[in-house]
C-alpha cells in the first residue's frame, strides 16, 4: 500500500467485516480541511510524514528551520587561493624582485658578454606585460573608465585618480606598470652608453625609482661627455 501525503485522517468503512484470521480492514483516506492542513504545515515548518499500515497514525519528522541549527555545509565549497590584498601584495613583491637581476648587471658589470645578452632579453617585458594584464583584469570595474576620464573633454582628473588609486589592486598594477616602463627606459640608456662609450651606472641607478630624473641625468651626462671629448 501505497504512503499517503499528511495531514490526514484514517477512518475505518462501516462495511468493514471480521471473518476469522486474517483481519481485513478497508480503510479510507479522509482529507482534511484547509485549516487544518495550513495549522498543521504551519507547526511543523514544512515538516514531512509517513503513513504505515502497521501504525495508522501520522508520523511528523520536523525539519530544523532556520532559527533551529545551522544549516549542513556543503561537501565542497569554492575557495580562492588567495585574497585580493594577497594577490596585489605578491605580484608587487614578485614583480619588484624580478626587475633587481638586470639592473645589478647594468651596474655592477655593464661590459660584460653576460649583461649584454641579457639585456637583449624579451623575457621580462613579456612577463611583466602579462602580470600587469591579469591585475587590471582583476582591477577594473565599470566605473574605471569614468574615474579616468571624468571631464567633459574627455581628460583624467586628478580627483578621479585618487579615488581609482584607493584600491591595492589598482595600486599594484600601476607599480608593474612603473617597473616595466622603468626597465625598458634604464635599457635605453645603457645600450646608449655602451654605443657612445658613456658612464651610466648612475643614471641607470635613477631610472629604478627616479626614472625621469635618471634619463635626465643620462641627457646631462652625455652632454657633459660630449664637451669634455670636444676640449680634448
Amino acid at each position: 500500500m501505497a504512503a499517503s501525503s499528511c495531514p490526514s485522517a484514517l477512518a475505518i468503512s462501516t462495511t468493514s467485516r471480521v471473518a476469522g484470521l486474517p483481519l481485513l480492514l478497508a480503510l479510507r483516506r479522509t482529507p482534511a480541511p484547509a485549516g487544518t492542513r495550513a495549522a498543521a504545515l504551519a507547526a511543523g515548518h514544512g515538516a514531512t510524514c509517513s503513513w504505515s499500515p502497521l501504525r495508522p497514525d501520522l508520523a511528523v519528522a520536523p525539519r530544523r528551520g532556520a532559527a533551529g541549527a545551522r544549516a549542513r555545509a556543503p561537501l565542497l565549497r569554492p575557495r580562492a587561493w588567495l585574497t585580493s590584498p594577497q594577490i596585489a601584495s605578491t605580484a608587487f613583491t614578485l614583480g619588484t624582485v624580478a626587475v633587481l637581476p638586470f639592473y645589478t648587471l647594468m651596474i655592477a658589470a655593464p661590459n660584460a658578454d653576460i649583461t649584454k645578452r641579457t639585456v637583449e632579453s624579451t623575457a621580462p617585458y613579456v612577463a611583466l606585460g602579462l602580470l600587469y594584464a591579469y591585475l587590471l583584469y582583476l582591477s577594473w570595474t565599470p566605473d574605471t573608465i569614468r574615474a579616468m576620464f571624468a571631464s567633459k573633454y574627455w581628460l583624467p582628473e586628478l580627483p578621479g585618480i585618487v579615488r581609482m588609486f584607493a584600491s591595492e589592486m589598482t595600486v599594484a598594477s600601476a607599480w608593474i606598470h612603473l617597473l616595466a616602463v622603468d626597465l625598458f627606459a634604464a635599457r635605453q640608456v645603457y645600450h646608449d652608453g655602451i654605443k657612445n662609450n658613456i658612464e651610466t651606472r648612475h643614471s641607470i641607478s635613477l631610472c629604478l625609482l627616479f626614472c625621469p630624473v635618471g634619463i635626465a641625468a643620462h641627457a646631462l651626462t652625455k652632454v657633459l661627455a660630449g664637451s669634455v671629448g670636444r676640449s680634448h
